[in-house]
């Protein structure tokens, strides 16, 4: 058996061991906690160097696929990504050589390129590597002059001539704009403020531009800050946008419209982040009597699986620049979040024109101040040409699948005595609302069905049929004004 004492003196030895200061238990935890703390950082520091020297090893991008026979990179027509040297001559030489040969593609690699707007040619693909950015030039006088689009008939801003796009091309065919999720920058804020005080003399221009061409691929790209419209197909055919993300100010950046197909013709938009300080897509076919005299429709344009956010117009648009006439729209698989509305058709006596056979299906809002809209008094004109008596015909527009939460007026649909809206239907519609007011659900001059039930309740403009399609009730009252607010 122990003799006691010896223990006793043993655990006394023990003490005497240890610095006094260790034996108060909140010493030793402090201890404890700082020495711990030191063994996390010396292994986070460990860690953190192991990956450098890891990605060292590894490359620092990702390879550029070669997508045509001939390719070409920037930096070989002396180019410098600084962020500051003025590469414009070099995408002239670049471009210049591919149109010599007959096509070809030009790397743009990682780096910011900085330059003034330049043109593409036929056959061609430009590809963005990753973390390679074109930064357009933001000092105006490095921007050429067009004439105004035919079907506007002056700058959509000022009179006479406007400003061309950073990235530009007319009478194109099989053009391919893509990468590995690269940037084309426009710099769009001094041109921003310029046009808010009034500075500039000409319309601003878009971000991309193709004009009059057909078999447009653009994908896998970031477009931001475009000093105007973003994405502008204009007289196009065959063009698919597939998986770009487009971004701008929410506020504070006037005409940012993420992509406008104007009279365009057999498109499709797909897949793809809008975040902009004006509408999210746009559809377009001329203004007034230059867009009549002009008449090239919009139609078989297809936009799905977007997430939209628009705090200024809308997710989706149609108009109002609308003249040429705009038919054979799906809009399908969207969630238009934190915006001011969903959809909106907008449009006004003196366009002329015709919105038809346009499908909305499967669409979610979320905390949108108005859902569903159609507007007929939307009064602007390029001048005091336009003929009053030009009236738009809009008919066979159908809502399914509409879901939401947060929505202050799910719907309003306005038609007028002279503009109606015709054979309009709603189906399977659910949305939550925050407006309590009794007329949520607003309508004035239109003609159309609710088939099944939907919610909130509609206006008894429209008639109601079962989901069989057996009539429930006619409405009587297909031109009342129910509405008591302004969206």
């Amino acid at each position: 058996m122990a003799d006691p004492f010896k223990l006793q003196h043993r655990k006394l030895e023990y003490k005497r061991l240890i610095p006094s200061f260790l034996l108060s238990h909140r010493t030793l935890l402090t201890v404890l906690w700082i020495v711990g703390f030191i063994l996390i950082v010396v292994w986070q520091r460990t860690a953190v160097e192991r990956l450098l020297i890891y990605r060292g090893m590894a490359s620092p991008t990702r390879p550029i696929p070669k997508l045509r026979p001939l390719v070409f990179n920037l930096s070989d027509f002396g180019a410098v990504g600084d962020g500051v040297t003025i590469n414009t001559k070099a995408f002239e030489k670049a471009i210049s050589e591919i149109r010599k040969q007959g096509g070809g593609q030009l790397n743009v690699e990682p780096g910011h390129w900085l330059t003034a707007p330049f043109n593409l040619t036929s056959h061609m693909t430009l590809f963005l590597a990753e973390n390679a950015v074109i930064l357009g030039i933001d000092d105006e006088s490095y921007w050429p002059l067009l004439p105004p689009l035919p079907s506007y008939g002056y700058g959509r801003e000022r009179r006479g001539p406007r400003y061309g796009s950073l990235i530009h091309g007319q009478n194109l065919k099989d053009v391919v704009i893509t990468g590995h999720n690269g940037t084309i920058n426009g710099q769009g804020r001094s041109w921003w403020e310029k046009y808010r005080k009034k500075l500039l003399n000409h319309t601003r221009g878009p971000l991309l531009q193709l004009m009059w061409s057909r078999d447009i691929y653009i994908s896998d790209v970031t477009f931001r800050d475009s000093p105007f419209w973003t994405l502008h197909p204009y007289d196009c055919q065959n063009v698919v946008i597939r998986n770009v993300t487009i971004l701008a100010p929410l506020t504070e950046a006037p005409n940012t419209d993420g992509i406008d197909p104007d009279s365009c013709v057999d498109m499709v938009i797909e897949d793809s982040y809008i975040s902009v300080g004006d509408d999210g897509v746009a559809i377009k076919s001329g203004w007034d009597q230059y867009g009549i005299a002009y008449s090239r429709p919009s139609s078989n344009i297809t936009i799905r699986n977007l997430i939209v956010r628009s705090m200024i117009s809308a997710g989706v648009s149609i108009g109002s620049e609308m003249s040429g006439g705009v038919s054979n729209i799906i809009v399908e698989n969207l969630l238009i979040w934190n915006s001011k509305r969903g959809i909106r058709i907008k449009t006004s006596p003196g366009r002329g024109g015709h919105i038809r056979h346009v499908i909305y299906r499967n669409l979610t809002l979320q905390n949108v101040r108005v859902g569903l809209v159609i507007k007929t008094d939307y009064n602007e004109h390029p001048d005091e040409g336009y003929d009053p008596n030009a009236l738009p015909v809009i008919e066979d527009i159908s809502f399914t699948g509409i879901r939401g939460q947060g929505v202050r007026i799910p719907a309003r649909i306005y038609g007028s005595a002279e503009i109606p809206v015709q054979n309009i239907t709603f189906q399977d519609m659910s949305v939550g609302i925050t407006y309590k007011k009794k007329r949520i659900f607003q309508c004035s001059f239109v003609q159309g069905r609710v088939i099944g039930k939907i919610f909130p309740a509609p206006c008894e403009n429209l008639d109601w049929y079962d989901d069989g399609g057996k009539l429930i009730r006619q409405s009587t009252k297909k031109n009342t004004k129910d509405l008591d607010y302004d969206g």
